[in-house]
């Protein structure tokens, strides 16, 4: 993580998101603007959190840890996503491990600053309201399908999760076919039945193995094998 100084990206940011909505900006307001690599972790798991943040760039990963050690997939982030309501209402440490999808900006508010100034605001606390029911009905989708849809639906699923916001399908996507086995366990499958599944969207040609990677060819394909499931 690296904290930037820069003012004027900033306030553009607290703009583009109407902070002033949610916010009392009358008052200096001690944000801090942090930035974040690809594959870098925000958040651990049972770890105390003193700041929420506000996903104002990029894309994140979440996923819960269960008792094999595993990870299941719970949704991917956009902005403008809240992380640390939860551990913030309730006083409890980190409940997700959030992790950087690629890069990203957030800009962080302690709770101390919040408890003593915002928790009577009735903006801030629709707005939090508004995300963590949010957060309750993917979380429950993410259950729903983690245990009821199948593993070709499940992929497919990831698949369009993980597409960019505005991308063109046609230009398509490449993974790490060494990611395989990481993808299985947030998926709740093993490495064995993914790339079954794997070889059957090729032989289908909705995706092309080559070596180490593999492309998407056939988005259209591939959404219909979602059922319109989304980890987001």
């Amino acid at each position: 993580m690296k904290l930037l100084n820069d003012e004027p990206l900033l306030k553009a940011k607290l703009k583009d998101y109407q902070f002033e909505h949610m916010l009392d900006l009358t008052r200096p307001v001690p944000f801090a603007l942090q930035q974040y690599e690809p594959g870098e972790i925000i958040l651990h798991e049972g770890f105390a959190l003193h700041s929420l943040l506000f996903l104002v760039q990029g894309k994140i990963k979440v996923t819960s840890s269960i008792e094999t050690g595993k990870s299941l997939l719970l949704r991917f982030g956009h902005p403008f996503s809240i992380i640390g309501d939860i551990e913030l209402i309730r006083n409890v440490p980190v409940q997700s491990r959030i992790e950087a999808v690629n890069e990203c900006l957030l800009i962080g508010l302690s709770f101390d600053y919040i408890k003593q100034h915002e928790m009577k605001n009735p903006r801030f606390t629709s707005t939090l309201l508004d995300h963590l029911s949010y957060k309750l009905q993917t979380c429950t989708t993410a259950s729903r399908v983690n245990l009821l849809a199948s593993v070709e639906n499940r992929f497919a699923s990831y698949l369009m999760s993980t597409m960019s916001p505005g991308s063109n399908a046609s230009f398509g996507m490449e993974l790490q076919t060494d990611h395989i086995g990481e993808i299985a366990s947030l998926l709740g499958t093993t490495h064995r039945h993914l790339n079954r599944v794997l070889q059957a969207f090729v032989q289908n040609r909705m995706l092309e193995r080559n070596g180490q990677m593999i492309r998407v060819l056939d988005w259209d394909a591939i959404e219909r094998a979602s059922n319109g499931i989304r980890y987001e």
